[in-house]
């Protein structure tokens, strides 16, 4: 049995902490809304973000940031992907050397445009950095539904020795060497979620989605590459399997924001992963000379003030110009 802390009591953490707890491990979860632990803790539920899901026995969820980090044979972090640092940062002093700290969150740091591990490894220079990625609904996560995701870390050893713990009957964990195609991957599957959800929104077709989305995986295969990514890491569950799960259901917040933005309607005010991933994208594109006209063109509607019909049109001319010129963009 391993002491295990997750960081963030939000509908992955606690899915997570249910997966845990079904592999046999002790867990401490940490929530950040006060309000939320007498229903953790006594009801078995997160009323905030799993309405109707039970949650698994055993879970001790505390709002106290260090009890949750500190003497913990490996840590899970899943807060949203803008606050990763500065969690990370308060956790330094309880964090112990060598301590494996493994990032569920999928999106990329707004102002330096760096990938969660590079954000941990700068927070937490004492600690092994891992990721973990893949087609992976939380709500079918903490119902026990059978799932496949991708753990990955530089030293391919812990890699396998963390999913073998992390895995059980229903969770299966592949190990891999790739943090960060791992990593892109995850953040990549939101923002062509959002395009997807706004080739619905705007009733552009099922072939305009399957189009946009096999277009999404390679820019995400040659912004990945840039970066020294593994090109196998994108054939795989945390490239085209997240791809495939986000894009093609309203379960996805991504896909369900750009619907709503297809259809004219207001997203709402909580910003999605893919949206705050979206400008940052462009600029490591912008940096490594790498062609992403589906982001781009993300970029101009969310950030720039486009109008949506404009760029969609801007982006047919783009495809239906690399057709002619015998250039593939997917």
């Amino acid at each position: 049995m391993a002491r295990v802390g997750i960081i963030g009591a939000g509908a992955f953490g606690s899915a997570m902490a249910c997966v845990l707890r079904r592999s046999g491990h002790q867990v401490a979860l940490w929530a950040r809304e006060p309000e939320l632990l007498d229903a953790l803790n006594l009801q078995r539920v997160n009323p905030l973000y799993l309405q109707g899901v039970q949650l698994e026995r055993g879970i001790a969820a505390g709002g106290e940031l260090a009890a949750a980090a500190a003497g913990r044979d490996f840590i899970l972090m899943a807060v949203p992907a803008q606050h990763m640092r500065e969690t990370a940062q308060r956790m330094r002093a309880c964090v112990a050397a060598g301590t494996p700290v493994v990032s569920c969150a999928k999106g990329i740091e707004r102002e330096s445009c760096a990938l969660m591990p590079q954000v941990l490894a700068e927070a937490l220079p004492q600690a092994r950095i891992a990721v973990l990625s893949g087609p992976s609904f939380a709500r079918e996560i903490a119902a026990g539904l059978p799932c496949g995701v991708v753990l990955a870390c530089a030293d391919i050893e812990l890699a396998r020795k963390l999913s073998l713990e992390i895995q059980n009957p229903r969770f299966c964990v592949h190990p891999s060497h790739d943090l960060t195609g791992a990593a892109l991957g995850g953040v990549m599957k939101n923002a062509i979620g959002i395009a997807s959800g706004i080739a619905a929104g705007r009733k552009l077709g099922e072939n305009a989605r399957a189009t946009l989305v096999t277009m999404g995986l390679a820019e995400t295969l040659r912004l990945g590459l840039a970066l020294g990514a593994s090109r196998e890491t994108f054939y795989g569950l945390s490239g085209i399997g997240d791809m495939m799960l986000t894009a093609s259901s309203l379960q996805s917040r991504n896909t369900a924001f750009g619907v709503a933005l297809g259809e004219g309607r207001s997203p709402g005010r909580a910003l999605t992963e893919g949206v705050h991933s979206v400008a940052p994208l462009c600029v490591l594109a912008e940096r490594l000379r790498v062609g992403m006209p589906i982001t781009q063109a993300l970029d101009q509607v969310l950030n720039r003030g486009a109008a949506l019909d404009g760029a969609v049109a801007g982006l047919l001319r783009q495809i239906n110009y690399a057709a002619r010129a015998g250039t593939s963009m997917g």
